[in-house]
């Protein structure tokens, strides 16, 4: 197959869709909010391993001396195949490194002892920044049905045993939200990152049209699939896809060439046509009925897939 370009859109809606250390949404020095494409891929992940795929860099817990701690890379890698990476041929470690979803897509840093192994990945994110003009980071305050021992706040009275004070406070915490943000994800699927390893391992096709087929599934909707208490008010809202038409095409971010109204939730997709022109074959999926899409091109309801009437 050759490259394909495109841009991911996940509207926030009284949600936190990236938070820093510090609860706030993500932002740059400047105040632009925006998400990582950690956050993005997080939920595709999950998808992939909910739907049984074989996912290497997702958190498994296990049990060790009574304590619950987050396996190491090698436990997880040993958990999945079956073997230890240490003492294992490097060209075996790689074989099954690929069999991972999420490594065939995102690529691997492997670091072990006796292996140290880095694969770019055929697919590559960029940031997704916030479109839409009048975001508004809104704190809410959480009364925790809890008293905390360490506050220094409320009134001070004997414990029941009389050997200390105590406070009769409830602890007070925070949940950070935007009211309303437009990320927008920039996009590129390079099989030919892979061509190396197709001469050297047995039975490996490279990046493959089943590969991208399965990456477009979690694309469309797994962002919406994912809810925790943070996250619910986030999903997919448009998507945009271009196969290039040969092995020569070369396209430069092509979030920077959408154009969004705020006041309308309208998406101008004519200078992205106009860049492309017959370079690929572009595909538009959008939520209809909170998103207008300006576009020439083939134009799909993101929940049904059926395409939308010009």
């Amino acid at each position: 197959m050759n490259r394909v370009y495109g841009v991911i859109g996940i509207k926030s809606k009284m949600a936190n869709w990236n938070a820093d250390f510090t609860g706030r949404p993500k932002s740059t020095s400047n105040g632009d909010i925006f998400g990582s494409d950690k956050a993005l891929k997080y939920p595709m992940k999950k998808m992939w391993e909910e739907n049984g795929k074989d996912i290497l860099y997702m958190k498994k817990l296990i049990k060790i001396n009574d304590k619950i701690v987050p396996m190491t890379l090698a436990e997880k890698y040993k958990d999945l195949v079956q073997e230890e990476a240490k003492g294992t041929a490097t060209i075996n470690v790689i074989k099954n490194l690929f069999s991972f979803t999420d490594v065939k897509n995102f690529g691997a840093t492997f670091a072990e002892e006796g292996q140290n192994i880095s694969i770019t990945g055929a697919i590559q994110f960029g940031q997704g920044f916030n479109k839409f003009d009048d975001t508004n980071v809104e704190i809410q305050d959480i009364l925790s049905p809890f008293r905390n021992p360490k506050d220094k706040t409320g009134k001070e009275f004997l414990s029941a045993n009389g050997e200390g004070k105590v406070r009769d406070q409830s602890t007070l915490g925070t949940k950070i939200i935007v009211d309303e943000a437009h990320y927008f994800y920039s996009f590129s699927i390079n099989p030919k990152n892979y061509d190396g390893y197709v001469e050297m391992i047995d039975e490996f096709n490279g990046y493959t049209q089943e590969d991208y087929q399965e990456f477009k599934k979690v694309a469309l909707v797994s962002a919406t699939a994912y809810s925790t208490n943070s996250k619910f008010g986030c999903e997919n809202e448009f998507a945009l896809f271009v196969e290039c038409n040969d092995k020569e095409c070369y396209l430069p971010d092509l979030s920077d060439y959408i154009k969004f109204d705020s006041e309308k939730r309208e998406i101008n997709l004519s200078d992205i046509e106009k860049l492309i022109g017959d370079k690929g074959t572009i595909e538009v999926y959008s939520n209809p009925f909170k998103l207008s899409v300006i576009t020439t091109s083939t134009h799909k309801n993101i929940f049904t897939k059926e395409v939308i009437a010009k």
